[in-house]
């Protein structure tokens, strides 16, 4: 830890006895994978259309505005999931809301592949586009929940010293979801691309995790810190002991109720909590503007467009299909990097290199696209390179520690609020880039569409030094004592 992280050490940490191996370590593994279900079908349906949109438009006859509109309306729908699925699962807990979630993704998966064509292929049909649109906004709300609750959720059943790379499992398989779809856009494509209707299959394979996470969900447990929430501590200490040592899980419980406890005789939580103390109102926002900061790095537009940037640099259709995947595995390599770092870096200095690193590739692209002329050869091969390189700086330094962070940050009678809200904004801010990227590209083009990320990036770098505090090796309840009290801020420029 660093010199600022071990003053604001509480003696909450202290107290706890050690972490130990055991079946109950071997347990919260088995949780973290069932539950990343819901991170992989997420990474699935957002990187579908990446490679499906072609086939797409072309078999319906949508027009460049009405296929941003199919994408983009999964991811506007997700800002909303966002905020709904926090606050269902603060109101009715979280693995019940994951429940729910696993219903709409399956659901919504049969809208868009039974979505009916026109009469003739390439012509356009109202009552089809309504339904595909319609399917992809139960995605998007299934999407936008799971992209708070499932970090929520293993966030609090995580102990302190291992919270990072548990929780961060969940963006691992969010981007191991992603290169999924693009091997899997990209196999179906190669096999079976003369078939009308090919895209269909494509949307068709996420319905099995689906169901495997529905299953899953069922022999799953509760949060015990929202069992203690709801007065549940008998509840809450079953769970814990089945993830804890014995003296670790009584710890842990009595500072659960401690903390649940002052809350509750201040009549503190929730929304009122935030209205009448300045400092989670300062959290809140700090929350809207790291989520925010994620998508403006542009990642989400190069996993939903990749295959169009790389075509508008200069590659065919077929090779930027095939390179696609090149952004997939980085992806996956990055997640791997990350978590192993979660635990031994603290989140300031993520987000710092992190947003160093892809404001540098977003300056180097934009440079190569000056300097090489449409029609050099290696112009689509320096590109891809360079975005490659920035594809995997965000998923080995942003993407993780930016969701653990947002997971961790806030207290608990408002973190499923919390993290929903912080959601919503940066899904918004995700579904505007969603809507108008490929609009941008062909405007600007690439060389002007990187240099605007990069300037974005260097706000978002004064940003996060200036207003980010530390979360790392505090457990949840030290943090959100500091958190209520303004203390988390000591020790950061402001």
């Amino acid at each position: 830890m660093t010199d600022m992280t071990a003053h604001l050490a509480s003696a909450a940490e202290a107290k706890l006895p050690p972490l130990t191996d055991g079946p109950h370590r071997r347990r919260i593994g088995l949780i973290s994978i069932v539950a990343c279900l819901g991170g992989l079908l997420f990474g699935y349906d957002t990187g579908v259309a990446n490679g499906a949109e072609g086939p797409m438009a072309k078999e319906l006859g949508l027009s460049l505005l009405q296929l941003g509109v199919v994408i983009s309306s999964l991811v506007f729908a997700a800002a909303l999931g966002a905020l709904i699925g926090g606050r269902l699962s603060d109101a009715i807990g979280r693995r019940k809301t994951i429940l729910i979630l696993a219903l709409l993704f399956f659901f919504g998966v049969l809208l868009v592949v039974f979505s009916p064509a026109g009469p003739e292929v390439g012509t356009f049909s109202p009552v089809g586009y309504g339904v595909l649109v319609t399917g992809r906004i139960v995605l998007g709300l299934a999407v936008g929940g799971a992209s708070t609750v499932v970090p929520v959720f293993l966030a609090e059943l995580a102990p302190y010293e291992i919270r990072g790379s548990i929780t961060g499992r969940n963006e691992l398989a969010i981007v191991t979801g992603q290169l999924a779809a693009f091997v899997c856009n990209a196999i179906i494509g190669t096999v079976w691309g003369h078939i009308d209707g090919v895209w269909r299959i494509m949307f068709g394979v996420c319905a099995l995790p689906a169901v495997a996470l529905f299953v899953g969900m069922l022999r799953m447990p509760e949060s015990p810190r929202w069992l203690v929430e709801k007065g549940r501590d008998d509840d809450a200490l079953a769970v814990l002991k089945t993830v804890r040592s014995e003296d670790r899980a009584l710890a842990e419980l009595d500072q659960m109720e401690i903390i649940t406890e002052e809350e509750k005789a201040e009549h503190l939580i929730g929304w009122k909590a935030i209205l009448t103390n300045r400092w989670l109102r300062r959290i809140i926002l700090v929350g809207i503007g790291v989520a925010m900061a994620q998508q403006l790095t542009g990642i989400n537009s190069i996993m939903y467009y990749g295959t169009r940037v790389l075509e508008e640099s200069g590659m065919s259709e077929q090779q930027a299909m095939l390179a696609n995947i090149a952004f997939g595995v980085v992806a996956v390599l990055g997640g791997i990097i990350a978590l192993r770092n979660m635990d031994r870096l603290d989140r300031r200095k993520t987000f710092i290199l992190g947003l160093s690193l892809t404001t540098i590739c977003h300056c180097l692209v934009g440079v190569a696209s000056m300097l090489l002329p449409a029609g050099n050869p290696a112009r689509p091969f320096v590109i891809l390179v360079l975005v490659v390189a920035f594809v995997l700086s965000m998923q080995t330094f942003l993407n993780i520690a930016v969701w653990v962070w947002l997971a961790e940050v806030f207290p608990l009678h408002m973190r499923g609020l919390g993290f929903g809200i912080s959601a919503f904004f940066g899904w918004t801010t995700n579904g505007f880039l969603a809507l108008f990227f490929p609009t941008l590209v062909s405007g600007i083009g690439i060389t002007g569409s990187f240099f605007l990320f990069a300037g974005i990036g260097v706000v978002a770098l004064v940003f996060v030094w200036t207003q980010v505090p530390e979360t790392r090796g505090r457990s949840l309840e030290a943090l959100e004592e500091d958190v209520a009290t303004g203390q988390i801020y000591v020790g950061i420029r402001r």
